[in-house]
Parts: C-alpha cells; structure tokens; sequence
C-alpha cells in the first residue's frame, strides 16, 4: 500500500503542503500540483512540484499518463467566504468547473480514488449547537455553495463510473507544522488564529472583535479548531479506508470542543508572551453563536481521533509558521 503514488492538487497551500509531508512520512510517493496563486513553492519540501492549472487538461493529461496515479486529494479551492458573494462566478469557476475537469480525467485515465477537501459551509446557519453528517445543508454563500455541488457531483460520480470518495468537512483549520519546516505564506486569512498572530508580528496590529453580545459565556462567538495535523491524519486514513474497499462517504472534522474569541486571545498572550490589542465591533451577518462539529462517525468509521485538541498546542504551531 505505501509504494503507491497520491496527486495533490494545490499541495503548495496550508492544509495541502501538510499532507504532502505526511504522505511522504508515511512512505507514500506524491505528485503535487499547484497554480501558485494562493500557495507557496518553499512549503512543498517533498514529492514532486508541477506548475500548472487544475482547469488545463494537457497537463493533466499529462501527469496521468506518466505516472500511476492511484488515488487523488484536492485542496484547490478558493476559501474566502466575503469574497465568494462579491465574485461569485470566480468561486463557480474554480470549484466547481475545474473540479469537474479533475474529475472527467481521473475516470477517463482510470484513477478512481479521491479524497475531497470540502467544508463545514455547507450547512449554513447551524440548527443545533454540534453538528452530525445529518445536519441540513442550506449554504448561505456561493463558498459553500461550490462545496456542496462538488459534494453531489461525486456522488452521481461514484453511482455512474464507480468513482470512489471521501468528502472531509473541516471546521476551523488551524495549528502548523509541529516542526516549524513549513511555513505559513498565506498573505490574507480570515481564520482569527492566523489574523490575531499576525497582528502580533506587527506593530500597528489590531484585532477587531465582531459582536461581543452574544449568547455565550463571555458573549463572543465560540467556535471549533482543528490541528492541520488531525486533518492531515484524517486525510491518510480515509484513503487508506477506500483502498481496502469502502465505500464512499462524507465526514465532519472537528475537536468538538468550541473555544471564544477572548479564549483565542488569551491563549494566544500565553504561548506568545504578548498583548493583543483589540477593538470590539458590530456583529457580522450569518455569524451563529456556537458552531462546534460532532466528529463521532469519523471517531467511529476512520478510526480518527484529534490529537492535539489543546487550544495552546494549537497556537503553538501556528506561532512557529507565521512569517
């Protein structure tokens, strides 16, 4: 099983270039292809890198002929929620069409093992406070919306050309390499870990907190955050589970445990030493109070389990990757 060989599409980004270091830690060999735009040649420090577009069938053409490719992991996806409404038809484009375009070629070169980066966007406004794999899915965004397209596609994938699937619903990924080798280029993040330790790299860095009234314990929103290392385990074990023959499946990723704003922060001036400077704002449209994922059937199916569930642990590797 280890001699086999993974494409990673967008393998140069945060959660991408994490897998791509596990693989190749597991004994895995790895083609990663990535078009740059949000990810950074330095972070695949394995494998090997081809530069080009998920959208381009030549060279994907191309990598399939030249190489056994026995199952497929896809991270190229735009992720920024505000963008996906003002610039709808990027995020259709990109997620959807090109995932389509993936796809088409894997089943026309005979590669029928995929593992789906997709998110927890596409249940929208939570109805309860843990969300299971039966939670309603109502996107309230085009983000999420791509997502849950992708999701249906693959199934009428697998029903028509015996396409095999894992979909993986992140929550909040977070964290870094454990390592500090690879590093965090992502030059703009809406994910409060990244934003907060940047702005600590900074001397003029502000937070602003959107809604401290919430019906919370401290009254800011509570949320669930996932080590890019849990993910990047959950990854490795849902192929392996394809490979020995199951069947396709969706999957929520969480800690389960939610944490604050204010937790965030002061976690963050415990492991930095530094003081976060924050304003507090209005609250943000479609900001629920408490999202929190139940990964039981991954704990259950995967035989996953979080490892570095610490809130510190989380930001202390996070901390190590900012540059």
């Amino acid at each position: 099983m280890k001699n086999k060989t993974i494409l990673i599409v967008g393998g140069a980004g945060f959660i991408g270039s994490h897998v791509n270091k596990m693989l190749n830690k597991a004994g895995y060999q790895t083609i990663v292809l990535d078009n740059l735009s949000n990810g950074n040649r330095s972070t695949v420090q394995n494998g090997e890198f081809i530069h080009g577009e998920m959208s381009d069938k030549t060279i994907l053409d191309q990598i399939f002929q030249k190489n056994k490719i026995d199952a497929v992991m896809h991270f190229a996806a735009y992720i920024d929620v505000g963008e996906s409404v003002l610039n709808p038809v990027k995020y259709y484009f990109n997620n959807v069409v090109n995932t389509l375009n993936l796809l088409t070629t894997m089943i026309d070169h005979h590669v029928k093992t995929f593992i789906f980066s997709s998110t927890a966007a596409i249940f929208g406004n939570p109805q309860t406070q843990f969300i299971d794999e039966n939670h309603p899915m109502n996107p309230i965004n085009p983000y999420g919306e791509s997502k849950l397209m992708v999701e249906k596609i693959l199934q009428s994938f697998d029903n028509a050309y015996g396409l095999k699937f894992t979909a993986l619903r992140y929550f909040n990924a977070a964290g870094g390499d454990p390592e500090g080798k690879i590093k965090n280029f992502q030059t703009r993040s809406t994910n409060l870990i990244p934003i907060i330790l940047k702005g600590l790299k900074s001397e003029n860095g502000i937070l602003t907190i959107n809604g401290i009234d919430y019906p919370t314990s401290d009254g800011t929103c509570i949320r669930d955050y996932i080590h890019i290392e849990d993910l990047g385990s959950a990854h490795i074990q849902a192929m392996e589970k394809l490979f020995e023959g199951s069947h396709s499946d969706f999957f929520n990723l969480g800690n389960g445990i939610g944490f604050s704003i204010y937790d965030v922060i002061q976690a963050a001036e415990s492991v930095t030493q530094k003081k976060v400077k924050f304003q507090k704002g209005p609250r943000r449209p479609g900001d629920p109070p408490f999202l929190v994922a139940n990964s039981s059937k991954a704990i259950q199916k995967l035989g996953w389990k979080p490892k570095f569930s610490s809130l510190e642990t989380i930001i202390t590797d996070a901390w190590k990757a900012i540059e």
